[in-house]
């Protein structure tokens, strides 16, 4: 999407974020509906990342 979009800016990059996310959205849900199936479940999702907290 941002490639199509070229978007410049933060507002113009949140609207481009937002849609590529519901296009990928409609896509898991349309495939779970096709399958029968969960895309997402507890056994293959991807755990928080640690992340290394700064010293002030």
């Amino acid at each position: 999407m941002v490639r199509a979009n070229n978007p410049i800016g933060f507002v113009e990059n949140k609207k481009t974020a937002l849609l590529g996310g519901k296009i990928a959205g409609d896509a898991r849900k349309e495939l779970e509906n096709k399958t029968r199936k969960k895309v997402v479940s507890t056994t293959n999702y991807l755990p928080d990342k640690k992340t290394k907290m700064l010293d002030d």
